[in-house]
């Protein structure tokens, strides 16, 4: 086990160093202003990041891949429909409420909407759609149709939503990104793989992914609806509050009183249910329950840690940064965004989990570092965007419309398992990182370029909904170009029987 967990914390650290050595860099030049106390706790909370991520993908690896594919095998095998459906939308909710990237973002909003109310809409929005997206697997229908459909309809509300709630469209979108999270991804991805391994077929494989893609959906649909039946003057003053690390610091005892009892409950949740599954329906050997549960002390103490660390040195730091960069100079702030965007998505743990399982369900056909090179680019993108649109003042809808209708459109022209892969690529690369560091970085910025908190929620809230788009074409842009590679190797290879010589040919009559 010492072993395995020196080889996560190796992982984790690849992942965490191109960051913290950006942000370290950068706070000595002439940029930023940073105190020798927010350098540190930089520092500090960044060897804590390290620590954090490689606990949880190992307890990941341990409990809740195992648990979600058990959950799948065990309740497909008892072949009654309406029992996995139920199970599905009640796990959907509790993993959803489990999420912590979904609280981070429900706290810097909690003057515009009830956190708790933002929590529970969010949960159920995720258990409606995680029931569709197991409807599809057991039925068997296309992904592509089903994405098509959800995203016109999707946007035919955000048409109604743009007559009075405009300001709700960012965070509506950016509702469907932070749900896919830590906890949500390696229990959701393992539940599809045991669902579709279960059922068989031909296209196993490709059902087993796409899970995630759909439960994205869900969330964006109900923050809509939640906005369409709010009403009321919105608190601008309110949204943009961060405590400096000096008051993080100071109240150290509280974040991490705080950040145990909300992880306690929300992984208590999904265990209690869990452990109601297994013994009805389960029945799990004692060796692999007692490997399930040492894998949930490492995911607890995993998460703890990155969320404190995130909270005391990661999300000041952040704001500071994007607010005073942006002062220096908005182009700057646009390539410090772009650089930056490449290099936090390889700190987000889901991201190694899907990196991984798609690397063992396509037995090496889509390679890890193919996966890293084009979030790498897609994140990149995304931030460097965001941060245009925040300097020149327009929708959020310029990108994401046409953006959805790429993605969607080149759905049908590359195999459909890298659709399936894409789209659930979108949803983890936008994990609590981005929820916690980006966001309060561009949140930084908007009040240093408006001069106000006023434009914060339609101009600096979307960038995740940004980072959550961007590697659908990118993962695509993958699957076109083996599509064109194959042509262009089947288009050699019937050359080269052509021009062989009659002799070379053997006729048989």
């Amino acid at each position: 086990m010492a072993k395995i967990l020196l080889s996560k914390l190796k992982e984790s650290l690849i992942s965490v160093l191109p960051v913290a050595a950006i942000v370290l860099i950068i706070s000595f030049t002439p940029l930023v202003d940073l105190t020798v106390t927010e350098i540190v706790a930089f520092a500090v909370s960044a060897v804590f990041l390290i620590l954090g991520i490689g606990l949880f993908n190992l307890g990941a690896d341990l409990a809740m891949t195992p648990m979600g594919e058990q959950v799948g095998t065990g309740l497909t095998k008892s072949k009654k429909v309406w029992v996995l459906l139920i199970v599905c939308f009640v796990m959907g909710v509790l993993i959803t409420i489990a999420e912590p990237d979904l609280s981070v973002l429900a706290g810097q909003v909690s003057a515009v909407i009830n956190s708790t109310v933002l929590i529970a809409t969010v949960g159920v929005g995720v258990g409606i759609f995680l029931v569709l997206a197991v409807v599809k697997i057991v039925f068997r229908k296309d992904l592509s149709a089903l994405l098509m459909f959800f995203y016109m309809f999707l946007f035919a509300l955000c048409a109604v939503l743009m007559e009075e709630h405009a300001d709700f469209l960012a965070l509506a979108f950016d509702s469907g990104g932070v749900t896919t999270g830590p906890i949500t991804v390696p229990f959701i991805m393992a539940l599809g793989v045991g669902i579709s391994s279960t059922i068989g077929g031909r296209n196993a494989n490709e059902n087993s992914f796409g899970l995630i893609a759909l439960c994205s959906i869900g969330p964006m649909l109900a923050v809509m609806v939640l906005a369409l039946c709010s009403g009321g003057e919105i608190p601008f003053d309110k949204l943009a509050i961060y405590n400096t690390v000096e008051e993080s610091l100071a109240n150290f005892g509280h974040v991490v009183l705080s950040t145990v009892g909300s992880v306690a409950l929300a992984l208590g949740l999904v265990v209690a249910f869990f452990l109601i599954l297994q013994f009805t329906v389960l029945k799990l050997p004692k060796r692999k329950l007692l490997k399930i549960a040492m894998g949930i002390g490492y995911t607890f103490f995993g998460l703890v840690i990155f969320l404190v660390a995130v909270e005391v040195g990661f999300m000041p730091v952040g704001f500071k940064l994007g607010k005073q960069i942006a002062q220096f100079s908005q182009p700057l702030l646009i390539v410090f965004g772009f650089v930056l965007g490449m290099v936090v998505v390889l700190a987000e743990p889901a991201v190694h989990v899907l990196n991984r399982q798609v690397e063992e369900v396509t037995g090496g056909g889509v390679k890890k570092i193919e996966m890293i090179i084009a979030l790498s680019a897609a994140v990149g993108i995304s931030i460097g965007l965001s941060l245009i649109r925040m300097v020149f003042h327009f929708s959020i809808l310029y990108y994401l419309i046409p953006g959805y209708m790429i993605s969607l459109g080149l759905s049908f022209f590359v195999p459909k398992i890298y659709t399936a892969i894409a789209f659930d690529s979108g949803g983890v690369a936008s994990g609590p990182l981005t929820s916690s560091f980006i966001l309060p970085l561009v949140v930084g910025a908007c009040i240093a370029v408006n001069g106000s908190a006023e434009m914060v929620l339609t101009e600096a809230f979307g960038v995740v909904a940004m980072v959550a788009m961007t590697p659908l074409i990118t993962i695509q842009a993958l699957g076109f170009k083996a599509v064109m590679s194959q042509k262009v190797r089947n288009k050699a290879m019937l050359k080269r029987i052509i021009s062989a010589d009659d002799e070379q040919i053997i006729y048989f009559k």
